[in-house]
C-alpha cells in the first residue's frame, strides 16, 4: 500500500468530514461513514479501513469514527 494513496484518501475523508462537520458530531460520522460508503470505490474503502485499523494516522476524529463503522468490504 502506497504512503501516497493513503495521504490521498486521508485528506478526502478528511475534506468530508469537514463538509459535515457543522452537524452534532454523531450527526457528522453517519454522513460521512454514508458518503463513503455510497461513493468510494470498493478498493479505495478497504485501503482507508486498513489504514484506519493501523492506527489512522492524519484522520480527523469524525473522519476515524466514520471509517471504523464500514461496513466490511466485499470480496470480487
Amino acid at each position: 500500500m502506497s504512503h501516497n494513496s493513503d495521504e490521498k484518501l486521508v485528506y478526502m475523508a478528511n475534506q468530508i468530514a469537514t463538509a459535515f462537520a457543522q452537524q452534532k458530531h454523531d450527526a457528522a460520522v453517519v454522513a460521512t461513514r454514508t458518503h463513503i460508503a455510497k461513493f468510494w470505490d470498493p478498493r479505495m474503502r478497504a485501503k482507508i479501513t486498513a489504514h484506519a485499523a493501523a492506527g489512522g494516522a492524519g484522520l480527523s476524529p469524525i473522519a476515524k469514527e466514520a471509517v471504523d463503522g464500514l461496513p466490511p468490504v466485499k470480496a470480487a
